[in-house]
């Protein structure tokens, strides 16, 4: 009997006891604001009689404000981390390394989710709808190379050619978007060829490789979260309505008042096109190899209802205004009920 009480005890300390939980939060992107707000927004809502919370920053120069070892100590760690050095599987391989539980996707799944081009790559493969586009590198455009008038002739060469691909496979406009980097930061929208120059200048000071993407007409913005390790869950579907070109930084950050853009959850929609994009939404996260959480994002021609699948995004905002949040509140979740799920999955995996 004492040996039984003993384990009752043990036990009951086991299940009462407090989950250590770290956030990481900051990191190296551009995408490094963007984090603290999220973050911000994740530890306020940490139920305090659940979770010992512990903030882990890391710098824009990447430096930690703990030792790396000192990861083992956690029962789960919760990456805020946006764009890339954090959402693209470098953490995550981190983590995985340290052998400690974390938040969210693991390797491939968080690479494949942040690089836009091979994220379209594994969609067509599967035959899901996507536009079309171009994938080019620095130096497909500018490798610094050019020497003397022959360099320059040869420079020029290059962006003739490219100029006549766009004009011929995708038309103007197009997008020009980094394809390593999340929260619109340096994409741009181009209607014409004088112009994308300095779209891919913009660009290229993000990333190594740019995709190139055909505009589809009369776009809507819609998005679906998704939930779960292997058996997935979708949440309603939301849309946005941009006041300004598009739904840029700006748009989803910093702008108020009469630019700021419009959440609407859930979308006004037919019921099968709401079904087959909550379907769709699943199929993607299965594709692209994801555990815990993503946010499926989706352009629907408003005047032909077709679908494309655009991107996908595997540490969300969780600001107070993001929508991966916000669309599974609608669909019947607190805001910390999420978390304590995104926490469990964690541990399951």
């Amino acid at each position: 009997m004492r040996h039984i009480r003993v384990i009752k005890t043990e036990a009951t300390v086991s299940v009462n006891r407090k989950l250590k939980v770290a956030v990481l939060y900051g990191g190296q992107s551009g995408e490094h604001e963007v984090s603290l707000m999220s973050a911000a927004s994740v530890m306020e809502e940490l139920d305090e009689a659940k979770y010992d919370v512990t903030p882990v920053f890391i710098s824009k120069e990447g430096h930690w404000d703990v030792p790396l070892d000192s990861l083992r100590q956690f029962d789960v760690v919760f990456p805020v981390l946006h764009g890339p050095m954090g959402e693209d599987g470098t953490v995550q391989g981190l983590l995985k390394l340290l052998g400690v539980p974390f938040v969210g996707a693991g390797v491939v799944g968080s690479a494949v989710g942040m690089d836009k081009a091979i994220f379209k790559d594994i969609m067509r493969a599967h035959g899901l709808p996507v536009a079309k586009s171009l994938v080019v590198l620095r130096s497909d455009w500018d490798d610094g190379s050019a020497q003397g008038a022959d360099g320059l002739q040869l420079v020029q060469n290059r962006r003739k050619t490219l100029l006549e691909r766009i004009e011929s496979e995708l038309g103007w406009p197009i997008f020009v978007k980094p394809a390593n980097m999340g929260s619109s930061v340096g994409i741009s929208k181009v209607k014409a060829p004088q112009d994308f120059p300095a779209a891919m200048d913009e660009a290229l000071k993000w990333d190594r490789k740019v995709l190139l993407e055909a505009s589809v007409p009369h776009a809507r913005e819609l998005e679906v979260s998704v939930l779960g390790n292997d058996e997935l869950r979708a949440s309603v579907v939301g849309e946005v309505r941009p006041r300004r070109e598009f739904y840029d930084y700006a748009a989803k950050y910093l702008v108020k008042g009469e630019e700021e853009s419009e959440l609407i959850i859930p979308a006004p929609l037919p019921d099968e096109t709401t079904a087959r994009l909550r379907e769709l939404a699943v199929q993607v996260a299965r594709l692209a190899d994801i555990q815990g959480m993503t946010r499926v994002d989706f352009l629907v021609n408003g005047q032909s209802g077709d679908i494309y699948v655009n991107e996908i995004n595997t540490i969300p905002g969780f600001t107070s205004i993001s929508m991966y949040p916000k669309l599974w509140i609608e669909t019947g979740m607190t805001y910390a009920q999420l978390l304590d799920r995104l926490i469990q999955l964690a541990q399951d995996k």
